[in-house]
């Protein structure tokens, strides 16, 4: 008895003592606790998250990141550890209330991980539709009652492991949000699209964009994001290039470098947002144009053998220390990484050869939403067992938009899953949330939230973005605009824009008319007076979803129509303005007077026939305010932004170019990469 006694006494001392030859001077980190009670050793407090009134090894912070791992992994069953390779949609009922999906996630399906797609508001207008994929709006103090209340729930649970939200991004301007691919910033800081961030060409703006959204989602309960996606747009009919910076590799890498420093920092910490960079190895040549979330889309090719061109920035957030991958759907026809004939989250050699092996990559793997059962291209005959075994022993740890743990758990009882590969996806799981700080602290502070979100400060270095990513590409001696001096009137035809802009004070000396009506109530473009000085057209251009194509994007025949006037006569493409309105107001007003501002979610042809090129100016935007475009037209701020991709002459040179070769010959080009005039 005495000796084991003193066996026990020595144990206690060799952890003691490398805890303290780690950090011979531990610092207490914050500590919050709603449903357990707390340890106090020495000076110290520590959280008793698995009830058991004593210190164990995950439970002490000063122990070394590895060893609290590997004692958590051992307490847990089964059961648990696969809830850990489950994550799904997790939103807040209305006014931020807890759901009846988050007690059966966390007390059945053991899950720990969840993705959060509710819009922030701060007045949010609630619609009754309950916990949908969208989810209901909710304010910033809403957002963080609702995390906490998750973070309690999970507490309670019989380890204790907290919760982990991410999300699409949100602090975009964004027209045309769809849940599952992003989300509208609502009361986020709203700063440009990320081709905008990349139109600016400022590496230390994107770095304060990224500190202030790390404290924005940060003061909600946020902790980790599905993205930022290293994907190029080389590929101009795909329609996800306005969730991509640029077709340019070093670009897009020297960005991708900046936000895993500013968003995760040198490694992960309490501060923190854990980022799943997307979609290994680069979406974005997609045959035809098409996208893998529908099976027209589901091939990536690489006619130019620019393979290696398109992993370049997955390569360096991997060096960088990304926490997570995110593989994309497509199947990497041709390549030489087997099988090669079935989507990345499935091929063996993508996934461990390429990314782990070749790349050393030592964080997990986060499949797309969805790949099992609705888009496991190449595995389309198989039952959804077989995906999910060919899917983790290909090297995913954690399965998106699948929250089954029975189904899992029979495959590991039966014998077909080894419980090792469980522990090993399991691993380097909870190391991301040991990291985090979230075993010591997973609580926020609602009425910290409801102060910081989108705060003045905030929106005021978004609002310099905005106008920093505006490019100036045509301009016949028509802009910047003068300035009404004295008793003299600027009149002004607009349409597109929201004329509450031309309210205040300063807009006096403009006579502002807009041309917007309603056409479901029948209504017509009323007259424009010739008397006009100069009309203002802002074009907006998204697609008419039908219930085949949720996530966005055009008909599948209709992929190749990028031109205006192929869009203007096609189903699928909504151009906002029409074109037609847009050439019967050059008409009346005069090309000559007229500024277009055209927003690009995709490389659009601004063709002959359409009349565009005939504006006197020509605005290019990726996500900015009504206010931001007329600081440029007026002169108030000098446009610097430089285009992130070429714009080609015609959809016939687009459909002529390899979709994984960015640029086009000089004959097909109308507007090269990083072409961008100013007030000189």
């Amino acid at each position: 008895m005495l000796k084991n006694t003193l066996n026990g006494i020595i144990l206690i001392i060799f952890f003691a003592g490398t805890a303290f030859s780690q950090n011979n001077n531990p610092t207490q980190p914050a500590i919050e606790q709603r449903a357990v009670d707390l340890i106090h050793e020495k000076q110290f407090i520590f959280k008793d998250l698995n009830k058991n009134q004593k210190l164990d090894v995950y439970e002490d912070w000063r122990q070394p990141l590895d060893q609290r791992v590997a004692n958590l992994v051992s307490q847990m069953t089964l059961e648990e550890k696969v809830g850990m390779l489950l994550i799904n949609t997790l939103n807040a009922g209305e006014k931020g209330k807890l759901t009846e999906g988050a007690v059966d996630y966390i007390e059945n399906q053991k899950m720990t991980r969840f993705i959060f797609r509710n819009t922030i508001k701060n007045n949010p207008v609630n619609s009754g539709a309950g916990n949908g994929f969208a989810g209901v709006q909710i304010s910033p103090y809403e957002a963080a009652q609702f995390m906490n209340a998750v973070q309690e729930l999970s507490e309670h649970t019989r380890l204790g492991i907290p919760a982990l939200f991410k999300s699409n991004s949100r602090n975009h301007m964004e027209i045309d949000a769809r849940a599952g691919i992003n989300e509208e910033s609502g009361s986020f800081s709203s700063w440009p699209k990320e081709s905008g961030l990349a139109a600016t060409r400022d590496l230390d703006l994107i770095a304060d964009f990224a500190k202030i959204m790390a404290e924005e989602w940060r003061s909600i309960g946020l902790r980790g994001m599905y993205g930022y996606m290293a994907d190029l747009s080389t590929e101009p009919r795909w329609y996800r290039v306005h969730e991509t910076f640029t077709e340019d590799s070093k670009l897009a890498t020297d960005i991708i470098k900046v936000l895993i420093k500013n968003l995760q920092g040198e490694k992960l910490h309490s501060k923190s947002i854990a980022l799943t960079i997307k979609h290994f190895p680069g979406g974005g040549p997609q045959e035809g144009g098409g996208d893998p979330h529908y099976a027209f889309g589901k091939n990536q090719v690489y006619p130019s053998g620019n393979f290696d061109y398109h992993l370049a920035p997955f390569k360096a957030a991997i060096d960088a220390g990304a926490s997570s991958i995110m593989a994309y759907y497509g199947i990497p026809v041709g390549q030489p990484y087997f099988p090669n004939n079935v989507g990345m989250a499935f091929s063996k050699g993508i996934l461990t050869d390429l990314l782990r092996t070749l790349l050393k990559f030592r964080g997990y793997v986060n499949s797309d939403t969805g790949i099992i059962g609705e888009r496991a291209w190449g595995l389309e005959d198989k039952s959804l067992d077989e995906q999910i075994l060919i899917a983790v022993e290909a090297g995913t740890d954690i399965l998106s938009g699948f929250s089954n743990n029975k189904q899992i758990l029979d495959l590991v009882t039966s014998g077909k899953l080894a419980e090792s590969r469980v522990n090993l996806s399991v691993t380097r799981l909870l190391k991301e949330q040991f990291e985090l700080g979230l075993f010591e602290n997973p609580y926020v502070d609602p009425n910290r939230a409801a102060y910081l979100v989108g705060n003045p400060s905030f929106q005021k270095k978004a609002d310099l973005a905005q106008r920093k990513s505006i490019v100036l590409l045509q301009n016949k001696t028509k802009l910047p605009l003068a300035q009404p001096k004295g008793k003299d009137t600027l009149k002004i035809f607009t349409m597109g824009m929201n004329t509450d802009l031309f309210k205040g004070r300063e807009w006096s000396n403009y006579k502002v008319t807009s041309g917007e009506y309603n056409k479901a109530k029948k209504e017509t473009l009323s007259s424009i007076s010739k008397e006009t000085d100069v009309a203002i057209i802002r074009v907006q251009v998204t697609n008419n979803a039908g219930s085949d194509r949720r996530f966005g994007g055009a008909d599948s025949t209709e992929l190749d129509f990028l031109s205006f006037s192929e869009m203007a006569k096609s189903r699928s493409w909504r151009i906002s303005p029409s074109l037609e309105d847009i050439q019967t107001v050059m008409e009346t007003v005069g090309a000559e007077k007229t500024i277009l501002s055209i927003d690009f979610r995709q490389p659009y042809v601004l063709d002959e026939a359409s009349g565009i090129l005939n504006a006197a100016g020509i605005l290019a935007t990726f996500g900015v305010s009504d206010a931001a475009v007329m600081d440029i037209i007026l002169g108030k701020f000098n446009p610097t932004g430089k285009l992130p991709y070429a714009l080609a002459k015609t959809s016939a040179a687009i459909v002529k170019q390899a979709p994984d070769a960015p640029g086009y010959p000089e004959e097909d080009t109308l507007f090269p990469y990083g072409f961008g005039l100013n007030y000189k």
